[in-house]
């Protein structure tokens, strides 16, 4: 069977964040883009980590019949899929968690507290302008202006990530029977916990994606695409 693969994006982001993967995916996987509460087409809902695991559960009955499904979570989304995997894990081939190999507490988590504070202040117009200018700076307007029609959603980012911050830990792994593989930038400071990571789940595996940052599949599209690719061949067989 074709694996199916079920995307969840990262903070402030949409379903969007991946249409650099989608090009590249399609026709070697099927695809299933969820957008998290607070976030997209769920930009009404109020974000909870129970809620996220309803959402991806939606998205995993919706795979095609008896498709094997790999769960891919980026940031924020790879703690909303570590939940779900959590509670879930018999319904999964396989899980990736990229850019979330970190213990979410401390200052490196803090940040994200800092961004909400500074949206407050300056007002979400100024910060969608400040965001757009910095993205078209880093990437080619054929790789980003996809992603930037999805949007940016800043309300849900203080709420999400205080979720994230008191209940998401590496040990939340030990219980997951799929097999995962933890997906990181070179660059990334979501990785520095790669270690604890896998020591919660000693079958996991790490793949670092050279130069690239906390945002890897933006900034090496096709590179993020092959690993999730040789991830399901391994774990789906040819």
């Amino acid at each position: 069977m074709v694996p199916h693969l079920v995307l969840v994006h990262g903070s402030r982001l949409s379903a969007a964040q991946w249409a650099p993967q989608q090009r590249l995916l399609e026709g070697r996987v099927t695809l299933g883009l969820v957008d998290l509460p607070g976030h997209g087409a769920r930009a009404a809902e109020t974000f909870t980590l129970d809620r996220c695991v309803e959402v991806i559960d939606a998205a995993v009955d919706a795979a095609p019949a008896k498709a094997p499904v790999i769960l891919v979570g980026h940031s924020l989304g790879g703690y909303a899929a570590m939940t779900y995997a959590a509670q879930h894990s018999s319904r999964l081939t396989g899980l990736v968690l990229a850019g979330c190999s970190a213990t979410p507490v401390g200052a490196g988590a803090t940040i994200y507290r800092w961004v909400a504070r500074i949206t407050d202040r300056v007002g979400e117009a100024r910060m969608t302008r400040l965001n757009d200018a910095v993205l078209r700076r880093l990437y080619t307007r054929d790789l980003i202006e996809p992603v930037i029609a999805g949007g940016y959603f800043f309300t849900p980012t203080a709420a999400a990530w205080q979720q994230v911050m008191d209940t998401c830990r590496p040990s939340m792994l030990w219980g997951v029977t799929c097999p995962v593989l933890l997906l990181s930038g070179q660059y990334d400071q979501f990785r520095v916990g790669t270690a604890e990571f896998l020591r919660a789940c000693p079958s996991a595996r790490a793949e670092v994606i050279p130069r690239a940052s906390h945002l890897a599949n933006l900034d090496q599209p096709e590179a993020f695409a092959a690993a999730l690719l040789r991830f399901a061949d391994s774990v789906c067989g040819p």
